[in-house]
């Protein structure tokens, strides 16, 4: 059987340190929990230390899990120690992940101190901490840059003196793979008692190399990968559970080894974290953005409908994802669409395709989003344009989970009213559209955006909403976030058939 790596997830530490990110408790427990059902097998929960909040929440988050290692950060200090002890009092298995620099330039310009005496505090803190949990992981600050045959014997100091763990963090994120995989070698082979204990990547994304630097590790020896699901945290952020997940999943024969992460639980579990730590994901981000199962260049689209793998390396349904999407643009080839179009159930001949496609063509260069109706007209059915505008809108609100939306909307000159109470003015507001609408859609997707800055500036807001399975967008802009939002929901959701 190929050799499993462990996989460490940070999302509640380092995560949590991406600026905006902040969790509270409730949030923390409803993550972790969603991480333990995918199967990780460490959660480092805090920075107990750093804040009565993140105490708390380290106490909360092992009473709710059962399954997963919960782990906790400390310096190589006994206040931090003997705090994380007891904020893990309630864990199934607690581990404190304690360490210090190992770089000359950790050593010597931010702890002024030698290499003698950081040997002595790490061998210190590790006999300190193991004395007080099941677990110890060491970690040998900024390696990536240390002195690889001091880094050697700080490995095998800690080792000896009872580390389970010991990571070795690019924490600038400045390796190039090959160094980064070179260290993993030089330890695995210099490095007299590394039996004892499990190497662990942890690699920051300051170069866009996180993940393949963190596969590197693995493919030399490490057997802990450290990850955070979208790639979020400090700086430019970490390496991601998806793209780690996905990559030894992928290539899981070549490289002889696995994790026990469920992949079908992926993109629920970013969405949520999308959610909660109000941090949107890059439309092209590997395995869970908007365009990851996207394909609008015609020669694509073509490939993906006679056989999905000609472009494809990754089921969309292997991480939860929905579907492959097939969008038209002025890019989009006949085979994209006389798919749209047996889609609505519209059949014709090789000759009619060539004549609507050139039709379509120019439609395509002038607008950048096709719909069902724009296809239709294409061929010469007659379609009901409506024309929709909201005239009247008003939204009050008593607390933040409580509001009132009141709504007209003008379509084709008649005038529809709607009233709805929801959870805040945004869940008011679009079930009030709802209900003069009348059609039953997902929420796939809000983001809102400054547009240029200051108190008075316009939001930007993109909706992306499904029905049947087949996506649609509306865009909205305004001083009022919410009247925006309010513009580009019913933009997506006329658009819906």
């Amino acid at each position: 059987m190929a050799d499993k790596v462990y996989v460490f997830d940070t999302t509640l530490r380092d995560g949590e340190q991406a600026p905006g990110c902040q969790l509270n408790t409730v949030e923390k427990i409803e993550i972790a929990l969603a991480l333990e059902e995918m199967g990780v097998d460490i959660l480092e929960a805090g920075f107990p230390i750093s804040s009565p909040g993140d105490f708390n929440s380290i106490i909360e988050v092992s009473k709710a899990v059962s399954n997963p290692v919960i782990c906790a950060l400390t310096r190589a200090v006994q206040k931090d120690i003997d705090c994380a002890a007891d904020s893990l009092r309630y864990a199934r298995v607690g581990r404190i992940h304690t360490g210090i620099g190992a770089s000359d330039i950790h050593i010597k310009h931010k702890l002024r101190t030698t290499h003698e005496t950081i040997l002595e505090k790490a061998a210190w803190a590790t006999k300190y901490a193991k004395n007080k949990v099941e677990q110890v992981e060491f970690f040998c600050e900024d390696a990536g840059r240390a002195d690889v045959e001091f880094l050697a014997r700080l490995v095998e100091t800690v080792i000896a003196n009872g580390a389970d763990v010991v990571n070795i963090p690019d924490t600038t994120g400045y390796c190039l793979p090959e160094q980064y995989g070179a260290i993993m070698a030089y330890l695995m082979n210099n490095v007299p008692n590394i039996d004892k204990a499990i190497l662990s990547c942890h690699c920051h994304n300051d170069l866009g190399l996180a993940t393949a630097n963190a596969i590197a590790g693995i493919q030399n020896g490490a057997r802990q990968i450290e990850v955070t699901v979208n790639g979020i945290g400090e700086r430019a952020g970490n390496t991601s559970i998806e793209e780690a997940a996905m990559v030894i999943k992928t290539h899981g024969e070549v490289l002889g080894l696995r994790t026990d992460l469920d992949a079908t639980k992926i993109y629920g579990v970013s969405k949520m974290i999308t959610r909660l730590m109000r941090m949107p994901v890059q439309p092209n981000k590997a395995i869970v953005g908007r365009n990851a199962f996207a394909h609008s260049s015609g020669i694509h689209q073509d490939g993906v409908l006679k056989n999905r793998e000609n472009y494809e390396i990754i089921n969309p349904k292997d991480v939860g994802y929905p579907e492959s999407s097939i969008i038209l643009t002025a890019r989009s080839g006949r085979a994209a669409l006389k798919h749209h179009l047996e889609r609505l159930k519209i059949i014709i001949s090789k000759d009619e395709l060539d004549e609507v496609y050139q039709k379509f063509l120019k439609l395509a260069d002038s607008k950048k989003d096709i719909t069902d109706d724009d296809l239709l007209k294409l061929i010469g059915k007659e379609v009901t344009v409506r024309e929709l505008r909201i005239v009247d809108f008003e939204v009050n609100s008593t607390n933040k989970q409580s509001s009132d939306a009141k709504i007209t909307i003008n379509i084709d000159g008649e005038l529809y009213k709607a009233e709805a109470h929801g959870n805040g003015p945004l869940d008011a507001a679009k079930k009030a559209i709802d209900k003069i609408m009348k059609k039953e859609v997902r929420l796939e997707e809000y983001l809102v955006q400054a547009v240029t800055g200051g108190s008075d500036d316009f939001g930007k807001v993109h909706i992306q909403i499904s029905k049947d399975g087949m996506f649609s967008y509306g865009f909205g802009a305004d001083t009022d976030v919410i009247y925006a939002s309010a513009q580009a929901y019913l933009e997506a959701v006329n658009k819906a058939r």
